[in-house]
């Protein structure tokens, strides 16, 4: 990949460019998730006034003393440089392609614009079959590499710790909304039809990093992110007042959490996806191992009904998880003459709602 000429299908539109200078983000929340362990209530309580904050204001936030152990994490990501070091043709070997979107893959789009990246996905459970996503188009089937003593163990051991993670993030989120604890948990239960995905990526340097973005401006369309970026840094966010973007430093140790589109549906709009992109360099590499936590394909999403009142309506048609997911996963391996599938498509006109009654 770092052989790459700046071809043009990597060049952003001028307004997308990103700026040669990027203000480190102020005030980001950064939350200790230490009293998990303890189990007292009212430091949960406390902890989940800080999340709901944090998805309230920000859509995302940091966490520190989070649980992963660090042997687990350290293998990961000895797991992740091990396999970008191999030469093209080794990585070739287990490339995604149009109907199996899982392995490895050079030529990513975001919002119909290449990133400068590669990327290797896989599901931490065994994929579903063919017909439990959607209408089956999609055959979801890990491609491990062959000849990468310990990737897959180190891989598939950090995804257990960042689903114990995740469950925990989803509880104080639930019990911040005024849910009971457990009251999303049903959307993850079976197995048989997860969608949840770990990505490794690697961001090669840049020679054009002005035109360029390792992933361009989007939200990220499942329940939560949970991402471990490395020392380089480049991850940025929209801050909201204003809409310019800010750089979110690195902190050591920590893990950086999105709260997704579908918590948005769920929240009924009381908490907002966050818009956030990669940004690229020409002297360094950049790593980050993101978790994608995201619930059945069966799954319906819509706002949950103890959110929605007279005074508040529901502000989205309900829509399949597993329909969205798809459409999603097919639109990121080329670029498409139409805009990608977003929960603004199933957005209700309240206004208009209320005209016709």
């Amino acid at each position: 990949m770092s052989s790459l000429s700046m071809d043009k299908a990597f060049v952003q539109a001028p307004e997308h460019r990103p700026k040669a200078v990027i203000a480190e983000a102020a005030g980001i929340p950064v939350i200790d998730l230490s009293p998990l362990a303890a189990g007292d209530q009212a430091s949960v309580e406390t902890l989940a006034a800080e999340v709901g904050r944090a998805s309230r204001e920000w859509g995302f936030f940091v966490v520190v003393r989070h649980g992963v152990p660090d042997d687990t994490m350290a293998r990961a990501l000895e797991a992740q440089r091990a396999f970008f070091a191999m030469p093209a043709e080794r990585k070739a070997a287990v490339r995604r392609d149009a109907v199996a979107p899982l392995g490895y893959y050079e030529s990513e789009h975001t919002k119909n614009v290449r990133d400068w990246k590669e990327v290797f996905d896989f599901f931490p459970r065994e994929p579903p079959p063919p017909a439990a996503v959607a209408d089956g188009e999609l055959v979801f089937v890990n491609k491990w590499p062959q000849d990468l003593p310990g990737f897959r163990e180190a891989l598939e051991e950090y995804a257990k710790a960042m689903e114990q993670l995740a469950l925990k993030l989803l509880e104080l989120i639930a019990r911040s909304l005024g849910l009971k604890p457990d009251r999303l948990h049903g959307f993850f239960k079976d197995e048989q039809t997860q969608t949840t995905f770990v990505r490794l990526n690697h961001y090669p340097p840049c020679p054009s990093p002005d035109l360029a973005l390792g992933v361009t401006r989007h939200k990220d369309a499942g329940a939560l992110t949970v991402l471990h970026q490395d020392d380089v840094g480049g991850l940025d966010v929209r801050r909201r007042p204003d809409g310019e973007w800010v750089r979110v430093r690195p902190v050591p140790g920590s893990l950086v959490v999105n709260v997704g589109d579908i918590v948005q549906v769920w929240s009924n709009d009381r908490y907002q996806s966050a818009e956030h992109r990669a940004s690229v360099n020409s002297r360094k590499e950049r790593f980050s191992l993101p978790y994608f936590f995201n619930p059945g394909s069966g799954a319906m999403i819509e706002p949950v009904e103890e959110l929605v009142s007279d005074d508040s309506p529901p502000r989205y048609r309900a829509y399949n998880w597993g329909v969205f997911f798809r459409t999603k996963r097919s639109s990121n391996f080329k670029k498409l003459a139409v805009e990608n599938l977003q929960i603004a498509h199933f957005k209700k006109d309240l206004d208009q709602a209320h005209l016709v009654e």
